[in-house]
């Protein structure tokens, strides 16, 4: 038996490598991957990216040749450095710098050295790259923007990040995916499907042609064009209105939810980002702590909402029977409340019921009407519950659902909010009395305030606001043409709308800013204004806000103005708001006093007031800066050149 002992052990081990073998080899393997293969070279064809068109099919964004030189840095062989460079346009040490960091991604794998020659160096070093193993060139396609504005709207492409590629394989280093806008909303419909060439090595390292004859390459499959809602020259009439101002315009179609304008300011103009100056511009535009001009105002600016909030604290007081558009309320010009409490307003006092309310704007009776609506239940917290759901039924309070890539849900508080606020206090309508008038906790977006006054025009419903009007060969999301209806009934809208009519008409609030032959619907509104100044919370001048919807009946644009340290409702917002609803319906100006007053104005000197480091007081009636005679005929020629 000892005789067979060594042999036994000798086929057991053999039996043991066999078994493993097989496990790892065939039950476990993945199989045979060319993309892995050492010996073969991998060499993409990027696909034509997708052009954008507006609403009216004018291209905004088309593709431009680009050429990257790549290395491949184990192939790379002892050459010319100097000359290399000179070719290249960079130092050597970005040459020693750029290879190191090639090298430590992978010795194997292609990275981008050079990014985005222009034709004319293309054609110089192509001409030489035989010198230099291990460099090649690959041809690739930029962006070609047609306009100089929407650069917030449209976004940008740029290289993939390390964490973009290991969350999507589809990615490799160097390659260009959306950043902001619909660039990055329609990234996938965008950047279509690369092609990949194989090409066969020799054991010394060197291409001896495709691989089993091409029979595994794939040819790129081009990106889908994509029309988008914007309209072109309502965009560019907007930021041109916004010329050193700072802040936003929303404008909406209400019948679809179509996005016809979103204009945040200061902006910048979309070539700066394309080429190999790119990267110094991103770092300028990122370093602009005045104007922030790379975030989207219209979509992450939150703030009160002030006077335009009004409207949805009457229609949930008409819903919930707390009033009836008859109720009465006189205003002293001082409304008190709680024990010494005091809230001011500017409508001149009187008599006010709902439509005379909103249309003179009075402090006192949406005080009274919010109070009202809280005091109506027993309870305190359920009725601020009740209260909560019908104001976020506009779309408040919450991310709306567009096919815009950032935004911010703002802040609608109901009762929980305030019972943690309040634990050990039993609080009231006269705690959060500021809700009233579109203060106190209230939190909303530009757009949220452009959505909601879709609502009030569509008389009880809205569609999700979106930018996306087509996509080639694919149908448009439901969502997007399926309304969402606000619990407010359609019959307490008419009087509401009525007293937003006579905002513009009957002595109302916006009397000054009516536009011959347009029924305008609107409210002016006027926003607190506070920041940290050397460590100490100081007011600055009041936010200018706007809603409006015109015309009145069948309405084909609501819109909503945002513009910050811009004193009353009507001296910026409200101007702005008029010219852009005469410019949609009647597609030309007849006020150019409104016209030539906003291009006139500036607020350049109010923004940098935070960083001035000097002392100084609030002027709400003046405080703007005007141009000077030889810039607004610069300003007003550009509005010729373009529209």
């Amino acid at each position: 038996m000892r005789q067979f002992l060594l042999f036994f052990i000798i086929i057991l081990v053999g039996l043991t490598f066999i078994g493993r073998l097989f496990y790892l080899q065939v039950y476990t393997a993945d199989g045979y991957n060319i993309l892995d293969d050492n010996a073969i070279r991998k060499v993409y064809d990027y696909p034509k990216r997708g052009f954008v068109y507006d609403r009216d099919n004018n291209l905004l964004v088309g593709n431009q040749p680009s050429y990257d030189v790549m290395v491949i840095p184990r192939e790379v062989k002892p050459l010319d450095t100097l000359e290399f460079c000179s070719l290249l346009k960079i130092t050597k040490e970005q040459f020693i710098k750029t290879y190191k960091r090639a090298y430590n991604y992978s010795p194997r794998l292609p990275y981008v050295f050079v990014a985005h020659l222009s034709k004319e160096d293309y054609a110089v070093l192509q001409e030489k790259m035989r010198k230099y193993e291990g460099f090649y060139i690959q041809k690739r396609l930029l962006r070609d923007y047609h306009t100089a504005v929407g650069a917030n709207v449209l976004g940008f492409i740029a290289e993939a990040s390390p964490s973009q590629i290991e969350e999507n394989p589809y990615y490799k280093m160097g390659d260009l995916i959306g950043k902001q806008g619909v660039e990055l909303s329609y990234e996938k419909e965008l950047r279509g499907v690369k092609g990949i060439k194989f090409i066969q090595k020799d054991r010394f390292n060197r291409d001896i042609g495709p691989y089993q004859d091409g029979a595994f390459d794939t040819i790129p499959k081009p990106g889908k064009d994509i029309t988008i809602t914007i309209n072109q020259k309502l965009q560019d009439y907007g930021e041109l209105l916004m010329t050193n101002k700072r802040g936003s315009i929303v404008a909406i179609e209400p019948s679809t939810g179509e996005i016809l304008a979103l204009i945040s300011a200061p902006s910048y103009d979309p070539n700066l980002l394309v080429g190999r100056k790119r990267s110094a511009n991103y770092t300028k535009l990122y370093r602009d702590s005045v104007h922030l001009p790379l975030i989207d105002k219209g979509l992450l600016r939150v703030h009160e909402p002030g006077s335009p909030f009004k409207v949805i604290v009457a229609l949930t007081a008409l819903q919930e029977g707390a009033i009836t558009p008859q109720t009465n309320v006189f205003c002293s010009g001082v409304y008190r409340y709680g024990r010494r409490g005091t809230m001011g307003c500017h409508c001149g006092g009187g008599n006010r019921d709902l439509i005379t309310g909103i249309a003179k704007s009075c402090n006192s009776y949406f005080a009274t009407v919010y109070r009202k609506s809280v005091d109506f239940f027993p309870n305190a917290s359920k009725s601020m519950d009740i209260w909560s759901d019908h104001v976020k039924s506009f779309g408040l309070g919450q991310y709306l659902g567009t096919d815009l890539p950032i935004g911010k849900k703002g802040n609608i508080p109901d009762g929980a909010y305030y019972d943690k606020w309040y634990p050990d206090f039993n609080w009231g309508s006269t705690t959060i009395i500021s809700n009233s008038i579109g203060q106190g906790e209230i939190l909303v977006t530009p757009i949220h305030l452009a959505n909601m006054t879709a609502a009030i025009a569509n008389r009880g419903f809205y569609f999700t606001p979106h930018i996306i009007k087509s996509i080639e060969s694919q149908e448009k999301d439901p969502k997007f043409t399926t309304p969402n209806y606000t619990t407010i009934d359609k019959k307490y809208f008419e009087p509401v709308v009525q007293g937003l009519f006579d905002v513009y008409e009957n002595n109302g609030t916006a009397r000054s800013l009516r536009v011959p032959g347009i029924e305008i619907c609107g409210k002016t509104g006027t926003a607190e204004n506070f920041a940290i100044i050397q460590g100490k919370r100081t007011q600055l001048s009041d936010h200018s806000l706007f809603i409006a919807f015109a015309p009145k009946d069948n309405p084909t644009i609501a819109i909503a103005v945002f513009v910050e340290n811009g004193h009353y409702g009507s001296t910026y917002a409200g101007r702005i708001a008029s010219l852009m609803i005469e410019k949609y319906i009647n597609d030309n100006i007849s006020r150019t006093d409104l016209e030539n007053w906003i291009l006139a104005h500036s607020l350049e000197d109010e923004y940098l007031k935070p960083f001035s480091g000097t002392p100084f007081k609030i002027n709400r009636e003046a405080g703007y800066q005007v141009i000077s005679p030889e810039e607004l005929e610069i300003l007003k020629s550009q509005l010729v050149k373009k529209l």
